[in-house]
């Protein structure tokens, strides 16, 4: 509205006081004309009202709190509050003055004037409840909030309050709301609202009374009727309502709350001129959950009951995490450990001798493979402390003594005598594979993982395992094979053992998860109770830096790194630093006895690798072996890479005392695995007897062969055998998952659907007597053929489960041989039946 254009100074002084208040207050005088007939009040009229202003504002101040800022006959009663409609009445009423200002000239004319001064004076509620709400707010006591005892002043903030609650309204309007009859409201959800009030606990009344601190407080609701809530709500939390909580929620929410005790809104909680019975409200006690905190609903965490239950529920689940972990945690370390009793064939994991020693004897600063306090099984090793090396490779842990005068049976000669010509005295052996080196169808308990980790082999195990790896792998090394192991293997007519290892047992380089050196110590007590039991030892590096094939058992399952790829030459040099540093460690007279075999790389894959380099690296190889001097009657063995045994005819010829060694297996070729059972008899006694006469004829092949690898299993079903997770070449499911790829069909003897490995995968006690006939003979065909050449070593001593793969568990079901040298069949082929009361499919 236009500034008064008054020049009298009085006035221009109570202006400056009051500042913006006063506009409104000039504004409010002329709004009542919406219900007149458009006159406006003279200047003299409007002049002779504000000297009554003034007179009343001088008046003393000594009214009792609560007695109104106003003339006593405006004082309203007692029972009249600030009701939601009256305060809805005053703010359109200052709506429509103000557009009336604003659409008005700016020059008044003489008829305006008399209008304006016939427009009827304000209502009484509305004055009636701007003076309430002045009285209520006196009436809460001086306080440091408290509202100015001046009552022109106490008019002036309530005239305040009012123009706030205008602009809420305004902007309540602008949301879509607007203000209609007594408190209700015309928008497009007008039962929400309700459904809202009726969640926040108001509940209708008919009345709408209540004096000026009323214990149950009443709202207008959207439709007419009144809602109430107790005010005696648990902990005296107040929050605002009427017309700003209708209104002006969104005002109310944005402002910060005071924590002085002062509730609403207002300026920093402070609700003069609007603070009736209708702005405050108290959540009921029954409702604490729904009540308003902050001017919003309270939030869950400060919900007792809600908090309470989110406590119980954590509660219980950990009660369930506690009792899952002390189930399943033993249960591990048992699977772990469980190849102590049955897979190793006694002790090894004791440290019995561990108190003779002191461990103010082992240096502070000693690593893990010289300090036998941190060892798994300290039985039968010297527990002197020594940091001696030969080729850099420690000593601790041997004894400075030795005795080769056992042998392994009455067949063969003591080890300190000479074996003779292994083409009339042909090696007996057998492998203890997937011990130092691992290999998962041998011990699937260490990779029974869920498949989403990606564990296939020793590399991803350790990687998963990290800091684990060291007593997991220790474990295994300490339980899986120990001297009862050499003990019956002696015993069962076995003259020969061919251990396994790999590169980490000597050294590991950057990124190498593997377990550095703790199989070296295992590796020398191995040769140590071969010894004692008068077994010669073929040393089998399984695993060389790169890897040689790319297969689980070298190490890593993947690409092949050795002479292959952009560190092929790298990893080259480095098997080759570690023949070096391997052949001048056993180059010590204590081995020269029980050593008979060295060999270079187990299954290089010249298949895919260049044979040149191969070769090149096999001269090399042994050439720095003989020179750091392994003896001439050692055998140097490298394997014949996959390559067919008549491709080696006339190649490497210079090599000294050494043999080609060559892997026999029916399972892995495409054909033979087709072989029904008395085919597979007659294959392993015609052909591989072929095949090793003509390798061993230096016009023909090579020269002197060993079979270094075979097994009795007539099908590749084994678990794990192909890959961790992979199906079979048996049931057509050879590929990742087991699953049957289109172009791969079965090649069990039927050759469909009907192929099973339910039966081949079973144990011995549900093997049929004429299942097991068809095994011994099988098993004994091919001794008796690879006796063709210097001898051979069955793949393995000892599984978990894969019984067809573990001679322990062969001889135990009958199926091999109790004396190695002691056979039923010697490939009589006439003696070979039809295995007609066989099925085919497994």
């Amino acid at each position: 509205m236009p500034r008064d254009p008054s020049t009298d100074r009085e006035a221009r002084g109570e202006r400056r006081r009051s500042t913006h208040h006063g506009h409104h207050r000039n504004r409010s005088s002329a709004k009542h004309d919406r219900d007149g007939d458009g006159d406006r009040e003279t200047d003299a009229e409007r002049e002779e009202r504000r000297r009554k202003r003034r007179s009343q504002s001088r008046r003393p101040t000594s009214t009792p709190r609560g007695a109104g800022g106003g003339n006593e006959s405006d004082a309203p009663s007692s029972s009249q509050g600030l009701s939601a409609a009256a305060l809805a009445q005053l703010n359109k009423a200052n709506a429509k003055d103000k557009a009336k200002s604003r659409s008005r000239p700016t020059s008044r004319q003489p008829e305006q004037r008399r209008r304006s001064s016939r427009a009827p004076a304000p209502e009484p509620e509305i004055r009636n409840a701007r003076d309430l709400a002045l009285e209520w707010e006196r009436s809460r006591g001086k306080g440091r909030f408290a509202p100015p005892e001046d009552s022109e002043d106490a008019e002036r903030e309530a005239r305040r309050a009012a123009r706030r609650a205008a602009r809420t309204r305004e902007r309540s309007r602008a949301a879509g709301y607007e203000s209609v009859g007594q408190g209700g409201y015309e928008s497009g959800e007008p039962p929400e609202r309700e459904r809202r009030r009726g969640r926040k606990g108001y509940e209708k009344v008919d009345g709408g009374g209540g004096g000026l601190a009323p214990k149950v407080i009443s709202v207008a609701g959207p439709s007419g009727e009144r809602y109430e809530r107790d005010r005696t709500t648990k902990g005296g939390r107040r929050v605002v309502s009427g017309a700003q909580l209708e209104e002006g929620i969104e005002n109310v929410q944005s402002r910060k709350p005071h924590r002085s005790g002062l509730r609403g809104g207002g300026f920093m909680g402070m609700n003069f001129g609007v603070s009736s019975e209708d702005s405050m409200l108290r959540a009921k006690p029954q409702e604490t959950e729904s009540e308003l905190w902050r001017g919003k609903p309270r939030p869950w965490y400060k919900q007792k009951k809600k908090l309470w239950w989110l406590i119980g529920v954590c509660t219980v689940l950990l009660i369930i995490i506690i009792i899952v972990a002390a189930v399943v945690v033993p249960n591990s370390g048992k699977d772990e450990n469980k190849r102590d009793d049955g897979s190793g064939g006694g002790g090894g994991g004791g440290k019995s001798n561990l108190g003779s020693i002191s461990p103010d004897s082992i240096p502070k600063d000693a690593p893990s493979y010289l300090n036998p306090f941190v060892w798994a099984s300290t039985d039968d090793f010297n527990l002197t402390y020594t940091a001696e090396t030969v080729g850099d490779l420690p000593l601790m842990g041997l004894f400075t003594s030795w005795d080769d005068s056992a042998r392994a049976n009455d067949k063969v000669p003591p080890l300190n005598k000479p074996w003779g010509d292994y083409t009339k005295r042909p090696a007996r052996g057998v492998n203890v594979g997937g011990w130092l080196s691992l290999e998962p169808f041998i011990t699937p308990s260490l990779f029974d993982y869920d498949s989403r980790f990606g564990i296939v082999d020793e590399y991803t195990l350790c990687s998963y395992l990290a800091s684990r790896c060291a007593s997991v792998l220790e474990a295994h090394y300490a339980s899986f094979v120990t001297e009862s192991t050499f003990r019956d293997i002696a015993a069962a007519g076995l003259d020969h053992v061919r251990i396994p290892f790999s590169y980490w047992a000597v050294q590991t380089y950057e990124g190498d998860p593997y377990l550095f050196r703790t199989s070296w110590r295992y590796l020398l007590r191995a040769i140590e109770y071969c010894r004692k039991y008068g077994l010669r030892v073929n040393l089998d590096p399984h695993g060389l830096p790169g890897s040689q094939n790319g297969w689980n058992h070298s190490g890593r399952l993947g690409a092949i790194n050795w002479l292959n790829g952009t560190e092929g030459d790298l990893n080259a040099r480095r098997s080759l630093e570690f023949h070096d540093r391997l052949s001048r460690f056993f180059s010590q007279p204590r081995y020269r006895n029980v050593i008979s075999h060295y060999g270079l790389a187990n299954e290089p894959k010249m298949t895919e690798l260049s044979v040149p380099a191969v070769l090149e690296w096999t001269a090399q190889a042994s050439s720095t072996i003989r020179k750091n001097g392994i003896p001439e009657d050692v055998i140097l063995v490298f394997g014949d890479g996959f390559r067919g045994l008549g491709n080696w005819q006339g190649e490497l010829q210079s090599l000294p005392n050494a043999a080609l060694d060559v892997h026999q297996y029916v399972i892995f070729n495409e054909e033979q695995i087709a072989y029904n059972h008395s085919q597979k008899i007659r294959f392993a006694c015609e052909g591989w007897a072929r095949q090793t006469r003509e390798s061993m004829d230096r016009s023909t092949g090579f020269g002197p062969t060993l079979v270094a690898e075979w097994s009795q299993a007539d099908t590749d079903c084994a678990k794990h055998l192909t890959n961790v997770g992979w199906g079979n070449r048996w049931t057509g499911t050879l590929g990742p998952g087991g699953t049957r790829p289109k172009d791969v069909r079965p090649r069990c003897p039927a050759l469909d659907r009907t192929c099973s490995c339910e039966e081949a995968n079973a144990g011995p006690e549900r093997w049929s007597d004429g299942y097991k006939r068809f095994l011994r003979m099988f098993a004994e065909a091919q001794m008796d053929s690879f006796e063709k050449g210097w001898g051979w070593f069955y793949w393995v001593w000892d599984t978990e489960d894969a019984a067809q793969w573990s001679y322990k568990k062969g001889m135990a079901a009958g199926v091999l041989p109790q004396k190695a040298y002691e056979r039923e069949f010697n490939c009589d082929l006439s003696k070979i039946p039809s295995f007609s009361d066989l099925p085919e499919t497994y």
